[in-house]
């Protein structure tokens, strides 16, 4: 039922190609279970960005371009900044990244994820409320406090 229900909602996106594609080719690339999708725009790319959690217990986001149904990224995410893949790469702290978040991108801070990039690296993903009722996810390079990436949610449905 989830997920039929997911189907729905994503099919009427225009230009995107259908919500089925995408969740079998990240189900391909990370078997597991299906928590949570969001549907966002990076630049003028749109994607789905699925939270799945494996047979392992492990937590991973898969990204899929919705216009070409590939896989674009993926990330797992860890618990807290103190776990040893995370703790190894960051070199900056939440407050610090915090502050960086805040200077370009005011609003609420809902949540605070930590992420292991495809090649090591660790990252803060932060999700924003602005004040105009926009969402929009932020991610920062651990190590260099670089903002690597920010979006904007257009839905999401399933489980935080």
């Amino acid at each position: 039922m989830f997920v039929t229900s997911l189907a729905v909602a994503a099919t009427v996106e225009r230009g995107a190609r259908p919500f089925e594609d995408c969740l079998g080719v990240a189900l391909e690339h990370k078997a597991g279970r299906v928590i949570k999708v969001e549907f966002k725009t990076v630049d003028a790319r749109k994607a789905y960005e699925f939270d799945i959690m494996d047979s392992d217990g492990k937590a991973w986001d898969v990204e899929c371009d919705a216009d070409a149904a590939t896989i674009v990224s993926v990330e797992r995410e860890v618990d807290s900044v103190a776990d040893p893949l995370f703790a190894a790469q960051a070199k900056i702290s939440e407050s610090q990244a915090r502050r960086i978040l805040t200077q370009q991108y005011p609003g609420e801070i809902e949540e605070v994820e930590y992420e292991i990039e495809e090649s090591g690296s660790a990252s803060y993903e932060f999700d924003i409320a602005a004040g105009d009722g926009t969402q929009t996810k932020v991610e920062i390079d651990a190590a260099t406090g670089e903002i690597i990436e920010a979006d904007h949610e257009l839905w999401q449905v399933g489980f935080e």
